[in-house]
């Protein structure tokens, strides 16, 4: 097959659109900050570490044409599990949300409608930071836009199944990617 000139500037027109408008959709944060060292604040109470265990306050702009709603994660890449750690995963955030508050608990502080599912710790919250003496981790915090009104997922739903629900309803992400270490 082969396309003229004129189509395939169409198309390349298309994509640049679409990455353009993905380009625009970004996150931002009062606690957290892109390369910075997470304070404690974001650390975990527990598991050997002694931080205050609070969710950063996060707001977003610029979502894609055709949002419906958002999940929210914190990813840890870099945990000794071989697949990563879910410390935060939170779906069904309506599209007119464009940010959450400092301090979300399983009880309070989420928007209406949002589920918190079950982080790896096995409950559904926020956990912070706390990666193995002399280790250095990432912690990537994403907004992802999906083009589902909601994902019929529950609070008992594990971060890669929303994760995998999220990649298939994605509009476009925008991420902050912080670092702790002990």
């Amino acid at each position: 097959m082969r396309l003229s000139l004129s189509a395939l500037t169409a198309v390349a027109l298309m994509a640049g659109a679409g990455l353009a408008q993905a380009a625009d959709f970004t996150l931002t944060s009062p606690d957290i900050a892109e390369g910075k060292v997470l304070s404690v604040a974001q650390v975990a109470h527990g598991f050997g570490c002694s931080g205050e265990g609070k969710s950063p306050a996060l707001s977003w702009s610029g979502a894609p044409e055709g949002t419906k709603s958002f999940v929210v994660t914190a990813y840890d890449p870099d945990a000794p599990t071989g697949s990563g750690f879910w410390h935060w995963v939170m779906f069904n955030i309506p599209a007119s949300v464009t940010s959450l508050p400092g301090g979300i608990t399983p009880d309070a502080g989420a928007p209406a409608g949002a589920v918190q599912s079950k982080a790896d710790a096995g409950y559904p919250a926020f956990v912070g930071a706390c990666p193995p003496p002399g280790q250095t981790h990432r912690y990537i915090f994403t907004v992802t836009a999906l083009k589902a009104d909601k994902l019929d997922l529950d609070q008992n739903a594990s971060g890669a199944m929303v994760g995998f629900m999220a990649g298939m309803n994605a509009l476009g992400k925008a991420s902050i990617t912080a670092t702790y270490g002990q």
